[in-house]
């Protein structure tokens, strides 16, 4: 995917949603650079759509703080850093005290939304110009809008939504907050398309196939308690889908296993260009994996970094004697060093512990711009194992269970997690969903998407800090209540 990638910085086509504020050097947000036609007289060509495709992917490469800032949040990790006032933002939603003056929320705000934005400029033109395959840009453009209303009704709740195209200025103060069954609805049928006009194979590595779109479906039907419907879509792509376990847990998160025949959907970074901490959406790179680095380090395989998010015992004991797992998620930094010769420093909040699969790894001399910003780990955002998972708390939690099924695949992950099938479970009912939820957290740990499970089960008292009926969402940025006029209410107990 590294071609594909860099041609994202080629793709300076449009206006920036009306949502980024932040202003930017980088070339797609240019105006400077933008064509002098309106943009109604765009899309006249297929390369005009290839161009608008690649600018509505780049968005995704910004989504490292949605990873990020959603393990903080849950109970997995503590935000760490330098100190108590390293990235405040961080800092505030670890201690579950965040208010609407939110920097970092304010950052996901914006940059979801225009990820919406374009890929909705697409959707408003879909019509314009005929040519022969167009349909599969406007079902990735489809499944490209929902993914980025997807996070942001995870974190926000209601949100505005405008389905027959972009954003405008002067819709903040016209367009309400939609209810959060209008959302998915709209994340629904755009997902839907997405795999009535999408194959299993992508046109190139990195872009959305069939099998995204169905894999985020069922994580949707999920997050709205529709186990039949999500049971349905999540069974049909297992049986019909190219997807297989990697045999080896230790190579998924290293460079050579990238888009390997377990990952459903990945989001693609490189270290082919720099970035400041001025600009840090405007990073080719994994901007989390710096983040997450261990403080001052000197030693083998691994580089140095910022020690934010750093697991807790807690979250470590989770690990069962014999799981293969644990030493691939979790950095001991101490047992680390007493084994290769590593020196390290420690930061706030420091546990010992480390997100191995999104720390800093080594790189030839000849790497770009500031390191801590470059790293061109992918993220591998829907995984074959959440894949089976999910299917399993489908099938577990559905009204007339099928805890047999269930248990099938609960037990493929938990056979490749051992080695063997000696610790497969022969649980059902409430006992089983328990284990299902155990599993979801120690093989998914470390990937953002603890918190927003502990959520939708009802979990969240779980984090420490946790008010229930308030923190199940995060507040909409003041400047975003301020723009509207009195057009949309805060969320609850913000």
């Amino acid at each position: 995917m590294r071609k594909y990638k860099q041609k994202i910085k080629l793709g300076i086509i449009f206006m920036a949603s009306l949502f980024v504020l932040n202003s930017c050097s980088d070339d797609y947000l240019d105006e400077s650079k933008i064509y002098a036609e309106d943009s109604e007289s765009y899309f006249n060509s297929e390369s005009d759509y290839y161009n608008a495709l690649v600018a509505a992917y780049d968005p995704l490469q910004s989504t490292f703080i949605n990873v990020l800032m959603g393990e903080i949040a849950s109970n997995n990790t503590l935000c760490g850093g330098e100190s108590a006032t390293d990235v405040p933002g961080y800092q505030q939603i670890d201690d579950m005290i965040h208010t609407p003056v939110n920097a970092q929320l304010q950052n996901l705000w914006s940059w979801m939304f225009g990820g919406v934005n374009r890929a909705a400029y697409i959707l408003e033109f879909k019509d314009k110009t005929a040519f022969q395959g167009k349909e599969v840009y406007i079902a990735e453009a489809s499944f490209l809008r929902a993914y980025y209303n997807f996070e942001l009704v995870k974190w926000f709740g209601d949100i505005p939504i405008k389905p027959e195209g972009r954003f405008v200025l002067g819709d903040e103060k016209t367009i309400a907050r939609s209810p959060k069954t209008e959302v998915y609805k709209l994340i629904e049928d755009d997902l839907k398309y997405a795999i009535a006009n999408l194959s299993y194979t992508a046109p190139q590595t990195g872009r959305a196939t069939k099998g995204s779109a169905q894999a985020l479906l069922g994580k949707v039907y999920l997050f709205q308690d529709k186990f039949n419907e999500a049971s349905s879509v999540l069974d049909d792509l297992i049986k019909n889908g190219p997807y297989e376990l990697e045999t080896d847990y230790n190579k998924i998160f290293e460079f050579e296993g990238e888009n390997g025949k377990g990952s459903v959907f990945e989001v693609q970074y490189t270290d082919v260009e720099g970035a400041g901490f001025g600009c840090l959406q405007c990073s080719e790179g994994n901007v989390a994996v710096g983040f997450q680095g261990v403080r001052g380090y000197q030693g083998t395989l691994f580089t140095s970094g910022f020690s934010f998010n750093v697991p807790t015992k807690e979250m470590v004991d989770q690990f069962e004697v014999g799981d293969n797992r644990k030493d691939v998620a979790i950095l001991d930094i101490a047992a680390w060093a007493t084994q290769t010769g590593a020196s390290y420093t420690t930061g706030y909040e420091h546990t010992g512990y480390f997100n191995r699969k999104y720390i800093p790894r080594k790189r030839g001399a000849d790497a770009a711009g500031d390191l801590n910003l470059t790293n061109p780990n992918n993220y591998r955002a829907i995984r074959y194992a959440d894949v089976l998972l999910m299917a399993a708390e489908a099938f577990n939690r559905k009204a007339t269970p099928n805890d047999g099924l269930a248990r099938t695949y609960l037990n493929m992950v938990r056979a490749r997690a051992f080695g063997n099938t000696s610790k497969n479970v022969s649980l059902s009912g409430s006992a089983l969903t328990d284990a299902i939820y155990h599993e979801r957290r120690v093989e998914l740990v470390g990937e953002g998407h603890h918190f927003f499970d502990l959520v939708r089960t009802g979990r969240g008292a779980n984090i420490p800090g946790f008010t229930v009926g308030k923190h199940e969402v995060f507040p909409i940025p003041l400047e975003e209540i301020q723009f509207s006029q009195g057009k949309w209410s805060q969320n609850s107990g913000y």
